[in-house]
């Protein structure tokens, strides 16, 4: 499913997720015309002879009726860089691109918010909304009327069953799993490969059962 812009695209962000949104939008033919960040690109290949700007700085150099921005910065527990970067230039009158891997699928009954990104074999079913600035990662699945908030992220492997309701800023880790029809409060985790089979409240953590390693004998 390409992603259709006529205008130009600047990237926010030079790390790993950065890379793979950009192979993404490379493939698609999308005219990224510069990378922002503080760090130098010249590291990861794929950057290469695309232009380096510094900051923010960098990006209102250029008018918000002419580009569109990715946010390339990655979504961890804790961490508050990328909603920050969402509000800040949405506030400016920047809008960002909705990103969707050629070889992820969204039901044409599904609704995604701005600036919401759908990596390589995610899943997103019929009557399901995504909002503004969420992750659904490599091979996530959101499955039928699933309602998620804003900033959420969707780890790789992670499943949603059906009508599961999040807050904002949720992270559900890589590998992780949500039975149907569950509420998960805003700025909570649910840990890698953990299950969830109950309501989250707001400001929870859920973790996995632990893994011990002994020496063989």
């Amino acid at each position: 499913m390409a992603n259709s812009t006529n205008k130009s695209v600047i990237m926010i962000g030079s790390g790993g997720h950065a890379s793979v949104l950009l192979d993404i939008l490379l493939k698609q033919k999308v005219d990224v015309i510069a990378v922002s960040s503080n760090e130098e690109v010249i590291e990861r290949t794929i950057f290469k002879g695309i232009k380096h700007i510094k900051g923010n700085e960098g990006v209102l150099a250029y008018s918000s009726n002419d580009v569109l921005l990715v946010n390339g910065v990655g979504a961890m527990p804790g961490s508050d860089i990328r909603r920050k970067i969402h509000k800040n230039f949405t506030e400016q009158g920047y809008q960002f691109l909705t990103v969707i891997a050629d070889d992820a699928y969204v039901s044409e009954y599904a609704t995604l918010a701005q600036g919401v990104q759908v990596l390589s074999m995610a899943v997103i079913q019929a009557g399901a909304t995504v909002g503004e600035a969420s992750i659904i990662n490599t091979k996530a699945s959101v499955d039928h009327d699933c309602q998620l908030g804003f900033n959420n992220h969707i780890a790789p492997g992670a499943t949603l069953s059906g009508q599961v309701v999040t807050g904002e800023n949720v992270h559900i880790g890589t590998g992780a799993n949500v039975i149907q029809c569950l509420e998960i409060g805003s700025n909570s985790v649910i840990g890698a490969g953990a299950t969830l089979t109950k309501n989250l409240g707001h400001n929870q953590i859920v973790y996995p059962a632990r893994n011990f390693i002994c020496s063989r004998q």
